[in-house]
């Protein structure tokens, strides 16, 4: 075979000896089969390709392939990994061997996705009659209720499976409501923080560390529900009649944008702003302001733990000596007894060493 041009079909295709071969062996009139390899071996080099598409000398420069490779996460289904990874790799390899790519394997991590199955607990199924249509569901809530409850519906960086529940998505459908209504009726323009609004920075600056963690750890599902306690917290401080400031919420609806960006863009615009939030820099957190006022004291007898105390931060040795002194649940294990030792790591555990 001397053809390898593209035309619709497999090169194998144009082999005339093969085609007498099986005319030989089968009979007249029979044709061999061309197709014979799996799609996912035809997709298994593409991904360099990619990053020289152009290129009309050889399937993709080195110096190219050298900016853009190793792919940093390939995500794909449980079934790809003894398939199109393996068949990947395996041809990458080769490459490599052959010197046409600059690095022995093609991909630096591999994630598994999860699988959304039917209303009924059931992978979804045509003849099965419980095949969710997204876009019928876009039509009935929206496109970002959608793409958060799938963002909700579980971890992405876990596999598992999960039914599609129309109360789940009816539950971010009133979230994103009540975060539309406070928008537009209930933000305080006040630039001065009250005693109230000092609070609910504090708990903005853990929102904007807990999401932006869980975001770059795959962990959709409990970024959303750290906002959630936020707008309830948010609730909250309305309810005892003080004001949450513009800059605060704008902040948090920053946090929301990608999990619901069609509503964030329109609100961020209803609060005065002419650029798109997608444009603005990601929030960042203050560490002092998460710091906490009071912390939990393990207290321990030779390694054991014995009980507890809340103190406040910062506090020293000799008062955790003189709080534990006065626990009759304590009393038991130190009175009387010589104390070889004590340990003591500051805002955490005292050890007593008997």
């Amino acid at each position: 075979m001397k053809d390898f041009a593209p035309k619709g079909e497999s090169p194998i295709a144009t082999s005339k000896e093969l085609k007498e071969r099986v005319e030989k062996v089968f009979g007249k009139g029979w044709r061999p089969e061309y197709d014979t390899m799996d799609t996912f071996v035809d997709s298994s080099w593409y991904f360099n390709r990619y990053t020289d598409p152009k290129n009309e000398k050889e399937f993709a420069s080195k110096e190219r392939m050298k900016k853009w490779m190793p792919v940093k996460r390939y995500s794909g289904g449980a079934e790809h990994t003894t398939m199109h990874l393996l068949y990947a790799r395996f041809f990458h390899k080769v490459l490599f061997d052959l010197g046409f790519v600059n690095e022995a394997e093609p991909f630096v991590e591999r994630m598994n996705r999860s699988l959304i199955l039917g209303p009924d607990g059931q992978k979804m199924s045509k003849s099965k009659g419980n095949v969710v249509d997204p876009d019928e569901q876009v039509e009935r809530v929206g496109s970002d209720t959608v793409k958060m409850y799938l963002a909700f519906i579980g971890p992405y960086n876990e596999v598992g499976q999960y039914p599609w529940d129309i109360g789940g998505i009816v539950g971010i459908k009133r979230f994103l409501e009540k975060i539309w209504r406070i928008s537009l009726g209930e933000i305080s323009k006040k630039q001065q923080l009250s005693t109230s609004s000092s609070k609910i920075e504090a708990f903005l600056h853990k929102t904007i560390k807990k999401v932006s963690e869980d975001i770059e750890n795959y962990k959709f599902n409990t970024a959303i529900s750290t906002m959630m306690i936020f707008l309830n917290e948010l609730e909250s401080s309305h309810a005892q009649g003080y004001g949450v400031t513009k800059k605060n919420f704008e902040t948090f609806l920053k946090l929301l944008a990608p999990f619901a960006p069609h509503m964030t863009e329109e609100l961020w615009h209803k609060l005065g702003h002419k650029n798109s939030i997608h444009l603005e820099k990601w929030p960042e957190f203050d560490e002092s302001k998460i710091k906490e006022d009071n912390v939990i004291i393990i207290i321990q007898i030779n390694g054991k733990i014995r009980a507890n105390f809340e103190a406040k931060l910062d506090i020293t040795e000799t008062e955790v000596k003189e709080k534990v002194a006065s626990l009759p649940e304590i009393q038991k294990w130190i009175v009387n007894k010589e104390i070889k030792k004590v340990i003591f790591v500051q805002n955490k555990v005292i050890n007593f060493v008997i």
